[in-house]
């Protein structure tokens, strides 16, 4: 029974990871090519509010079911596709965290444009095209980790328990 409830937080971890990526990239998307910096700053908010609710939870609960799971089927943690899933997961850590605090800072740019009636300022487009280039390789690195879990090849001679 607990063994079904950590891999059930772990497959819905994984799950909210790429389903928060994707959905948060499609709204913050749609509501750029407007241009209307109102509705730029209201779905950035809700943008930022969900990031922290939902994928702040993830990124917390992935890692502790995962080594909970790896641990349970005898997997050594640093070694094989564990470790590769470990260090993609650093790859996304590193561009998510820039990416909540650009979030923040884009949402509070249009937050002001609107308040004067303005698009959206220079350095808000800047934000949005890193922001925007940032996401592929974490997007990339959650669908590889997932890809990992699913399909635990042997790479370097690792374990593969099944």
């Amino acid at each position: 029974m607990a063994h079904t409830l950590i891999m059930f937080l772990h497959v819905v971890g994984a799950t909210v990871l790429l389903g928060t990526g994707a959905g948060i990239a499609f709204f913050m998307l749609m509501a750029h090519r407007t241009g209307d910096a109102q509705l730029i700053a209201h779905t950035a908010r809700i943008v930022v509010v969900a990031d922290v609710i939902f994928t702040a939870t993830a990124v917390v609960v992935q890692p502790i079911t995962g080594l909970i799971l790896a641990r349970e089927a005898g997997y050594p943690v640093f070694h094989g596709w564990i470790a590769a899933s470990l260090v993609l997961y650093l790859v996304v850590g590193a561009f998510w965290l820039p990416v909540v605090w650009m979030q923040t800072r884009m949402r509070d740019l249009a937050r002001a444009a609107a308040a004067v009636g303005q698009p959206p300022p220079p350095a808000y487009r800047l934000l949005w095209r890193v922001w925007f280039a940032f996401g592929f390789p974490a997007f990339t690195a959650v669908l590889a980790i997932i890809w990992l879990m699913v399909a635990k090849p042997d790479l370097w001679g690792g374990f593969r328990l099944r």
